[in-house]
This record gives C-alpha cells, structure tokens and sequence, in this order.
C-alpha cells in the first residue's frame, strides 16, 4: 500500500472511531446525533493536537540541529522528518567534502614555491600562503582583512597596485633586508585581485655576478689588448733600432702570455662548473703531485725563497689529479709572487688523527692581509692590491679555481692572515676521499 494512502486511512479510521464513540455515548444520553458531532469534533482535536505535537518535535529539532535522530513518528510528520534527515545528512557531507576539497587546495597553494596572497575589493587580504607572508613580512593570521598597501608600503607595489595596469609583472623590495621580489597582479571576480610573488634575489645577485663577470673579463683583456696594439701600430709606423726591438718584444710577449693565463684559467673554471663531481674511487696518489707542485715552485721562485715540505708519505686522495694539482699549484705560486725575496714558504701535507681529515697548507711570510679582505678572497678578479696583482702576473682567478676544486673534492679552503705575519692556506679534504697506503711519517724535504 502506498504510505501517503496508509497515512490517510489511519486519520479517518481515527475520526470515525471517535465518531462512533460519541454516538454509542448519546444514546446512551438520548442524544444520538449530537454524540455523533461531539465524538466526530473530538476524534478531529486528537487528530489534530497530534499532528501538532509532532510538528513540534520536528520543529524543535530542526531550531536545535544536534547529532540527535530526528523524531521517529509514524505517520506525515514522521515521514517529514526522515526525509529532512536525509537531506540535512547529504548536506553535510557535501559540505564536509568540499571543505576537504578546499584544504587539499589550500595546502598545495601553501606548498607553493611561490607567494600567493587574495585580496578583496578594498585590497584587503583574506587569504595568503606562507611564502607570500614570508615575502612580505606579513602574518598570515594577524594582518587577515587589513589592507595590504597599510602594510606593504614599497612605492613600487603600491603604485602598480592602484594602476590598474596588470600585464606586467613589477619588482621591488618590500623592505630593507627583505627579498627582491617580481610581484604578478592579475584581477577576477568582482573587484577581487590574485596577488603572485617570486623570490628573485638568487637570480638579481646572479645577474648582477654575471654583469661584473662580463665587465671584469672585458677589462683584464682590454688592457693587455691596448699595449699590443700600440705595440703593433708602432712596429708599423716607427722603425726601431736593434737596441729597442729585444724590448719591445718582450712587452708584447709578456702582454701575450697575460692573455693567454687569462683564458686558460677562464676555461679551467668553466670546466669545473659544468663537469660531474669527481669519482668517489679513482685514487691518487699525493707523493707525486706535491713534488710536481713544489718543483714548480722552486723554478718560479728561482731561489729566491726558502722553500720546505713536510708531508705524510704514501698517501692517496680520490679525485682527479689535474684537478688537485692545479689548485695546490695556485696557491703556492700565490705564495712565490706575494712573499718578498728572501722570505718563506713552507708545505704541508698530514692526515689529521682527529678527524682523519687530508690537509694541505702553504705558509708564507709575505705581507699578509687585512682581515676584511678575507672573506671577499674567492670572488672572481677580487684583488687586495690590483696593481701589484697584475705585476706579478695575477689574473684574479686562481682563489677562485680552488675553492671550486676544493668543493667538488667534498672539502673547503680556509685562509688565515694577519697584516705584516704572513698568510695560511689550508685546503681540507673529507676523511671518506683520503687514504694511506703505509703508516704515516712526517719527513722534510
């Protein structure tokens, strides 16, 4: 049977038992018709304050909303309140999923690399990621529903932002000490704005290195240029005696070799940054290499200087042996042009006990170097002196080279110097890439 049909035939069943109660009283009274209208209007109020008090129920549940039931009445409003159950039930659940939905989103925007931050009409935040608070110094929770130009007052922000010109990106610093940003505006909806951020100091200070790179290279080689040149259009223009000529060439030669140093060290760094680590198990074998590197030494410095070694026999380092060479070579022949004749130098090669550390030193008493200086001694052409540099033949690369050497090799290059006490140049290499083949011996040379 349908239930809407059982519903109504369980109401008028009631009414008609009421109906004939009220009879069956009035003839008992003499008054059959009127029982029948009385007991019909009574069965009618039960029918009805029922239903009502149902209705109040469903009502109050409804007014109330709680992990409770609904009322479990039988009849219209029973029926009313499990269908209200239901839909109330699907309702919540669809909500549920959407606010998964909308933190499974938030979340990834906040995983974002990028800053994103949403303001409304009035350019008030409601929403931004971490990275977005980070970029702009905000707090994500705090400075919610304040407007962004009271607190990101960078001219250039502020200015694209009420500009209402959105097809180019902006860069600015929020801040002193802040990140350099490149901010994208783009509008949706009514009035409301997207706000993307992208940390661009890595790529300002690199293109920044590479401008000075660029600059600096042009300059090293334009000086030697000009000399030969001159060189050149005299050899053309003037006639030299035999006397000038042995000169002359030498000049040239010398500005030739200059150039010549620059380009190979050019080439020896690009080598180094675009070449894979070197191989944690081709091994080499130190005794070899530090006698190349000092018998050079000796020859630049043409004993000129007093020159010693201490080293652990029997040694092995894994990397790559024109590698090592080359930075141990810079920095002795660093060493040779900057320490006064007469001066000297000494050479060490241990393996620590503490740590099992290979360190290679070279000390000299040359005239040592202020401390601010220190830290800046890597950089590509960083000169302390660029005069007395390029006299003695420096191109401003070699510290650089063995840094990078140093690094791809797993260790680091420390430096310790003091005006009028020399200088000390440690190049440190893991204990996971140093060896000995026999037990350690310190013997000088």
């Amino acid at each position: 049977m349908n239930p809407a049909v059982g519903r109504a035939l369980a109401s008028c069943l009631t009414l008609a038992g009421a109906a004939v109660a009220g009879w069956i009283a009035g003839l008992l009274v003499r008054w059959p018709v009127a029982g029948l209208v009385v007991g019909g209007a009574a069965g009618l109020g039960l029918v009805a304050a029922r239903d009502s008090l149902r209705a109040e129920r469903l009502l109050a549940w409804l007014r109330n909303p709680s992990n409770q039931p609904a009322p479990r009445d039988s009849g219209f409003w029973g029926e009313v309140g499990y269908r209200l159950e239901r839909a109330l039930g699907a309702r919540d659940r669809r909500i549920e999923q959407e606010e998964a939905r909308l933190r499974q989103f938030l979340a990834a925007i906040d995983a974002s690399p990028n800053g994103v931050m949403l303001l409304d009409a009035n350019d008030q935040i409601e929403w931004c990621n971490a990275r977005a608070a980070d970029h702009f110094g905000l707090d994500p929770v705090r400075d919610r529903s304040q407007r962004v130009t009271n607190l990101v007052r960078a001219p250039a922000f502020v200015d694209h932002l009420q500009g209402g010109d959105y097809d180019e990106a902006v860069e600015f610093s929020a801040s002193h000490g802040r990140p350099m940003l490149s901010v994208l505006v783009r509008a949706y909806g009514e009035g409301t704005k997207l706000v993307l951020s992208q940390d661009i100091t890595d790529r300002e200070r690199s293109d920044a290195m590479r401008r000075d790179f660029v600059a600096n290279v042009s300059h090293e080689i334009r000086t030697p240029l000009t000399v030969l040149a001159g060189f050149v259009e005299t050899l053309a223009s003037v006639p030299l005696t035999a006397a000038e000529q042995p000169r002359v060439l030498a000049l040239m030669r010398q500005q030739t070799e200059r150039i010549q140093t620059l380009v190979d060290d050019l080439l020896t760094l690009a080598q180094l940054e675009g070449s894979p680590r070197p191989a944690p198990d081709r091994w080499v074998t130190m005794d070899s290499c530090l006698a190349r590197v000092v018998a050079d030494a000796r020859l630049l410095s043409a004993d000129r200087h007093r020159i010693t070694l201490e080293a652990t026999p029997g040694c092995e380092v894994a990397g790559i042996e024109s590698e090592l060479v080359s930075a141990m070579a810079n920095l002795m022949t660093n060493a040779v042009r900057y320490t006064p004749d007469e001066g000297r130098i000494d050479v060490r090669w241990q393996l620590r006990s503490s740590d099992g550390c290979g360190v290679f030193e070279v000390r000299d008493s040359g005239p040592g170097i202020a401390r601010e200086h220190l830290p800046r001694l890597t950089e590509r052409f960083y000169r302390v002196d660029g005069s007395r540099s390029r006299d003695t033949g420096g191109t401003g690369l070699g510290l650089a080279i063995v840094k990078h050497v140093v690094q791809r090799h797993g260790g680091e290059l420390q430096i310790e110097s003091e005006p009028g006490k020399g200088s000390l140049f440690r190049l440190v290499l893991p204990s996971s890439r140093v060896r000995a083949a026999v037990g350690s011996l310190s013997t000088p040379a």
